[in-house]
């Protein structure tokens, strides 16, 4: 069987799209006679069964790096040319329907990932009614799918309330050899000149609007000392209070993991995550988490792992934060690694392979049914 994935949501810096579709790579990559290709956006164009295959696209600026290729009809004829078994759609933009249109030709499945929430980032940057129209949009295109995979419970919820029913509940993993405990071996404290008993906390992503970055600021200055934010993500470092540092997002193999394992945990504010990919990625480096009781947060985080505060207040925020440390630090890094053990990529690929199997997918390989995952409440 040959899968495809192709989206305009990749770029060398990109967040939690191309963590999956680079995990969901790999392992396929293991498993002859599978075959995976990706197709996306790259500085060149480069057609390759079983790799990754690029079309050039130009430059938009004040993005992750990401590039915008424009013209469909090679689109199509890209993913004609590569002969996929099943086209998986990760936008919601002309990949979608020229996938749409040579998955018709063909006679094969066509599966979309809803990793983003775009009816509800449009609501917010440009209006409600401007949102409303483009959830329209996202049910009408999606009525051409024969699946449309959601990475949270929340998710499928809002899906199915938009009118779309074919929906698969299809939680996101970790690569928990390399998130792991063991990564905890920075001096960060040191390097970033504080004090040893300073409490340090990790934001982990993009700087955008979503995220909520504010109310961190918030809490923080109603902190302050021993406390400490550092923010990892942007292009260059920078001060933004006395007890808030930024770091650039750093690209080479565990090196991310390295800094979430050696804080103290990991804080975000943002609502509206349809997953959590960088949550389930401190948890799997044994690191509690402090985050907003929103969005498919509270799927990932309850009090054995870490501490819920109100959406939108950094007032709770801080109060989390401070009742954090009055708890035992090291019982909750033991549940924390213990409950990202049952999220791993090879429990949500192989959960991802009895779907396409279902859709009429030519799976060739046996493959064991999936028993609910220990701890996550479908």
């Amino acid at each position: 069987m040959h899968i495809v994935d192709t989206t305009l949501f990749f770029s060398p810096t990109s967040g939690g799209v191309k963590r999956y579709l680079d995990a969901k790579h790999a392992w396929y990559a293991a498993r002859a006679p599978y075959r995976h290709t990706l197709l996306v956006p790259g500085e060149r164009e480069h057609i390759e069964a079983g790799g990754i295959s690029t079309l050039r696209g130009t430059h938009v600026p004040g993005t992750f790096n990401y590039r915008l290729p424009l013209d469909p009809q090679r689109w199509a004829a890209s993913l004609d040319a590569l002969e996929p078994d099943l086209i998986e759609v990760g936008d919601a933009f002309h990949p979608a329907w020229c996938a749409a249109r040579i998955a018709q030709r063909r006679g094969i499945p066509l599966v979309a990932f809803f990793h983003s929430n775009l009816p509800e980032l449009v609501s917010q940057r440009v209006g409600r009614a401007i949102g409303a129209g483009f959830a329209r949009y996202i049910r009408w295109l999606y009525s051409r799918f024969d699946a449309v995979f959601a990475p949270s419970r929340f998710v499928r919820d809002y899906l199915h309330d938009l009118g779309i029913s074919r929906v698969i509940c299809q939680p996101l993993g970790v690569d928990v050899d390399t998130f792991n405990p063991a990564q905890r071996t920075l001096d960060v404290r040191r390097e970033l000149g504080l004090a040893k008993n300073t409490r340090l906390l990790v934001f982990a992503g993009r700087f955008s609007g979503e995220k909520n970055l504010p109310v961190l600021f918030d809490a923080f200055a109603r902190l302050g000392a021993p406390y400490h934010l550092l923010l990892i993500g942007g292009g260059e470092s920078k001060q933004f209070a006395d007890n808030v540092t930024a770091i650039p997002y750093r690209r080479e193999s565990g090196e991310l993991a390295r800094w979430i394992a050696s804080c103290d945990a990991l804080v975000h504010a943002g609502t509206r995550e349809t997953f959590g990919l960088v949550i389930v990625e401190a948890l799997a480096c044994g690191r509690p988490v402090v985050a907003a009781r929103a969005g498919a947060v509270p799927e990932l985080v309850d009090e054995s792992v870490g501490q819920l505060a109100a959406p939108h207040d950094g007032a709770s925020m801080a109060e989390a934060i401070a009742s954090l440390y009055d708890r035992d630090l090291d019982a909750l890094a033991i549940a924390a690694r213990a409950h990202a053990l049952r999220l791993s990529w090879t429990q949500a690929f192989n959960a991802q392979l009895n779907a396409y199997a279902s859709l009429g997918a030519r799976v060739r390989l046996p493959v064991q049914a999936q028993r609910p995952i220990p701890g996550y409440r479908w």
